[in-house]
């Protein structure tokens, strides 16, 4: 069966089991685990920020950047169908008590926030932080302009607002862009960072920012239930990924266009463009393209009733992708012919 549902769905490499079963460990709680502070040291050094702190998922490094940034009844502004917004369970509503102001499109401009700023007046919420999600989890892995990420931070600087970034698959962009990470965070107040995606970690974030920051974050980390004990075991995993497999990203960005470039071929299907190694292709019958999918051994999602997504990964490329690609294809034709009743 291949699994194009997500890359989160990678198993660890014999190398990375190798490197977790090794991992020196200590009670994290106490700050005494010493392959936790070796990767949160080498994860701050490479996006560029005085502190990082490593947390279980991507959605607490986001909910902890909100935590220490804005006040209960804020608002703040991030894309259409940010992650934050849209798969965090609510969590920004629940936990920090903010809203949100939903920009048109996945990708903005600071001109299109500036729109969404509220007046300062006492019965409007308070606008207190710009999230910026890149890569775009739902935007086809699109990588947010940095020209764009350059006027968002005159903005919020003028404003005296906080910027976050969302950098999930970070790595993906900046193998995509060939800028260093700490580039594209170096704007950022905040940015969170995952391993368990495109890098195929088993768990695992990070959430970086200053050194006051990640002191709060840390405390409310535990308050969160978030404390983990000996769990350098996870973190080596971590950064056996951050040693090995960033460089490797690129054949998964080459895997997503061949794909991309297959299904585009297909009558009645549209391909958005594909920067990293996610695929969102419109059609007239996603959900009878998955479940076909299922039946013939591949698996994806879909976002939408016109819409699926793929995603590649370490543990599908090589010279068996090109069988993944065929069967996903057979799925959509196969599907958008019956739909047509022949």
């Amino acid at each position: 069966m291949f699994d194009l549902r997500s890359d989160t769905v990678t198993r660890p490499t014999p190398e990375m089991r190798a490197a977790m079963a090794a991992a020196e460990v200590g009670d994290d709680v106490y700050r005494e685990d010493p392959t936790v502070r070796r990767l949160e040291e080498a994860v701050a050094a490479l996006v560029g920020k005085p502190a990082a702190l490593f947390v279980s998922s991507g959605t607490m490094a986001n909910q902890l950047a909100l935590l220490c940034q804005t006040r209960p009844g804020d608002e703040v502004i991030a894309g259409k169908s940010a992650h934050v917004i849209a798969y965090e369970s609510g969590a920004g509503a629940a936990l920090s008590g903010v809203q949100f102001a939903q920009t048109e499109g996945e990708i903005f401009t600071a001109s299109e926030a500036e729109r969404l700023i509220r007046q300062r007046a006492y019965y409007c919420p308070r606008t207190s932080l710009i999230a910026v999600e890149n890569t775009h989890n739902m935007g086809g892995g699109r990588v947010f302009p940095q020209e764009n990420v350059a006027e968002l931070a005159v903005l919020a600087r003028r404003e005296g607002f906080a910027l976050h970034l969302d950098g999930a698959r970070i790595w993906n962009a900046s193998v995509a862009t060939g800028k260093g990470v700490g580039e594209l965070a170096a704007p950022f107040d905040s940015v969170s960072v995952c391993f368990s995606k495109g890098l195929g970690a088993p768990a695992g974030s990070a959430v970086c920012g200053s050194e006051a920051m990640i002191e709060r974050a840390l405390r409310l980390r535990k308050m969160l239930g978030g404390g983990m004990r000996q769990v350098g075991i996870l973190a080596a995993g971590a950064l056996h990924a951050l040693e090995h497999h960033r460089p490797r990203l690129a054949h998964d960005h080459a895997a997503a266009k061949a794909l991309g470039a297959r299904l585009a071929a297909l009558e009645g299907v549209t391909v958005a463009p594909i920067d990293t190694n996610i695929v969102v292709a419109k059609l007239a019958c996603a959900e009878a393209s998955v479940r076909r999918g299922r039946e013939l051994g591949v698996l994806f999602s879909a976002m939408a009733h016109d819409t699926v997504r793929l995603v590649t990964h370490l543990d599908v490329t090589g010279p068996r992708f090109s069988d993944a690609i065929a069967l996903v294809a057979r799925a959509v034709e196969e599907s958008l012919r019956e739909g047509k009743g022949g």
